[in-house]
């Protein structure tokens, strides 16, 4: 049985020699979806044929049952959350259209930006490894640790951001012939 431990520099390892491959041929687009699509066709292929054989196919225990019904949840969880985003989205497109603009804008213009100074394939290995070391991460608690921290941060900003509205709204001029200085023109 694997250790834990050793799971990491196995899976940085394959995708590390997958992406070398990758670069080291320099297969057009064409011929890189072709060979991406065989490799499915071949695991669609041999995967029910060996897998009873590796890992037996009367092992199956509840213990395990119940860690694929958690599996299924979270997924479908995750699927309610992106809804849950795109929906905001679309009501933040309709209910405030100026920040919906400015929200879409400056991250995409971000990532067009690092797109075009980092190679795609470079890019594309940090995303794989990333998507396959993110079940270990979250299991350590790496990312909820990060993601805590983050939200302590926005959580102050807007509280600052409320205390400066309150000031305001407590020093506004309630006569309209006084003007503020950027009022003005």
């Amino acid at each position: 049985m694997l250790m834990v431990h050793r799971v990491p520099p196995a899976i940085m390892g394959v995708v590390s020699l997958v992406f070398w491959t990758v670069y080291y041929l320099g297969p057009s687009v064409l011929s890189g979806v072709s060979c991406f699509v065989m490799f499915l066709c071949l695991a669609d292929y041999f995967v029910p044929i060996l897998a009873p054989r590796i890992f037996g196919s009367n092992k199956w225990t509840a213990e395990q049952q119940q860690r694929f019904h958690e599996i299924c949840s979270n997924l479908a969880k995750i699927r309610r959350r992106a809804v849950g985003w795109w929906r905001r989205l679309f009501t933040l497109k309709e209910e405030m259209p100026k920040m919906y603009f400015m929200t879409m804008i400056v991250p995409l213009a971000a990532v067009a930006w690092v797109g075009q100074q980092v190679h795609n394939l470079f890019l594309t290995y940090l995303f794989g490894t990333s998507a396959l070391l993110l079940p270990g991460l979250n299991q350590h608690s790496i990312v909820s640790k990060y993601i805590r921290m983050a939200n302590r941060e926005i959580n102050k900003l807007l509280k600052q951001k409320e205390k400066m509205n309150n000031a305001s709204a407590f020093f506004s001029v309630t006569d309209g012939s006084k003007r503020r200085p950027w009022q003005q023109f």
